[in-house]
C-alpha cells in the first residue's frame, strides 16, 4: 500500500530537494557582468528596432490614405469640366505624400531595407498606382520604374515642415541628400492594382459620352496583360496572384468596347453606363459561379 501511494501520490519536483536558501542564490546576478551588459545592449537594440518598425507602419499608413484620396479625385477627370485644375490638384497631393516617403527614408538611411520592407510595400504599392494613374491621364502611357525612383531623391531643400529629426544612425551624411527606391516588386504590384482604376474610369468615361477613352485603356492593358504574362508563374507569389484581377479587369474593358462597336448606335449615350454596369454584374456572377 505504501508503494502504491508513493509511486501514486503527487511527485515532489527536482527543485524541491533542494533547500530552499539554495534555490534563491540564483536571483542574486550580478548586473555588471559581461554577460548581462550584452543583454542589455541586445534588449535597447531590439527596442530600438522595433519602434522603428512602428513608425515605418504609421508612415505607410499615412502614405496609402493619401494615395487613396489622390486616386479619387483623379477619377472626377472624367466628369469634371477643367482638366488641369484637377492635375494640379493631385501634383499638390503627391507632393505631400512625397514628404511622407522622404521620413520613409530618413528612418531607413543606414539601414537594411529589406528588413523593414514588410511595413512599408503597402504605402509604396499604392504610391505606384496614383502616380502611374496620374501618368496614364496625362500621356496614356505606363510610368517606369527609374522615373518614380527619380521622384523619390530628396536634398536638404525639400526637407520643409514635414521633416522630422532622425536618429543619430539613420543621419545621412552624403550632401544631405536621402533616397528611397522602389523594389521591382512594389512596382509590379502597383501596376496591376492600376488595371482595376483604369477599367473604373473606361466605365465613368462612357456614362460621360467619350467613346475614344475605352478603346485606348483597352489597348493599354492589353499590352500590360500581355507584359504580366510573361512573367506568368516565375515571378512572387502576389504577382501571379494579381495576374488573375488583371485578367478581369480586362474583360470588362473589351466588353465595353464589344458593346460600343456592336450597339453603340441602338444604345442612347445616357444610357451606356448602366448598360455597361448590369453587363460588369453578369461577369462577376458567372466568375463567382465558376
Amino acid at each position: 500500500m505504501s508503494s502504491k501511494e508513493g509511486s501514486g501520490g503527487f511527485r515532489k519536483r527536482k527543485h524541491d530537494n533542494f533547500p530552499h536558501n539554495q534555490r534563491r542564490e540564483g536571483k542574486d546576478v550580478n548586473s555588471s557582468s559581461p554577460v548581462m551588459l550584452a543583454f542589455k545592449s541586445f534588449q535597447q537594440e531590439l527596442d530600438a528596432r522595433h519602434d522603428k518598425y512602428e513608425r515605418l507602419v504609421k508612415l505607410s499608413r499615412d502614405i496609402t490614405v493619401e494615395s487613396k484620396r489622390t486616386i479619387f479625385l483623379l477619377h472626377r477627370i472624367t466628369s469634371a469640366p477643367y482638366m488641369e485644375e484637377i492635375l494640379t490638384e493631385a501634383e499638390i497631393k503627391l507632393d505631400g505624400v512625397r514628404q511622407k516617403i522622404l521620413q520613409v527614408a530618413q528612418e531607413l538611411s543606414g539601414e537594411d531595407m529589406h528588413q523593414f520592407h514588410r511595413a512599408i510595400t503597402t504605402g509604396l504599392q499604392e504610391y505606384v498606382e496614383a502616380v502611374s494613374f496620374q501618368h496614364f491621364i496625362k500621356t496614356r502611357s505606363l510610368i517606369s520604374m527609374d522615373e518614380i525612383n527619380k521622384q523619390l531623391i530628396f536634398s536638404t531643400e525639400d526637407n520643409g515642415k514635414e521633416n522630422k529629426t532622425p536618429s543619430s544612425d539613420a543621419q545621412d551624411k552624403q550632401c544631405g541628400t536621402w533616397r528611397l527606391k522602389i523594389t521591382p516588386v512594389d512596382y509590379l504590384l502597383g501596376v496591376a492594382d492600376l488595371t482595376g482604376e483604369l477599367m473604373r474610369m473606361c466605365i465613368n468615361s462612357v456614362g460621360n459620352g467619350d467613346i475614344d477613352t475605352p478603346f485606348e485603356v483597352s489597348q493599354f492593358l492589353r499590352q500590360v496583360y500581355d507584359g504580366f504574362s510573361f512573367i506568368g508563374n516565375t515571378g512572387p507569389y502576389e504577382v501571379s496572384k494579381k495576374l488573375y484581377t488583371l485578367k478581369q479587369s480586362l474583360a470588362k474593358v473589351e466588353n465595353a468596347c464589344y458593346a460600343l462597336k456592336v450597339r453603340g448606335s441602338e444604345i442612347p449615350k445616357h444610357m451606356l453606363a448602366d448598360v455597361f454596369s448590369v453587363k460588369t454584374e453578369m461577369i462577376d456572377q458567372e466568375e463567382g459561379i465558376s
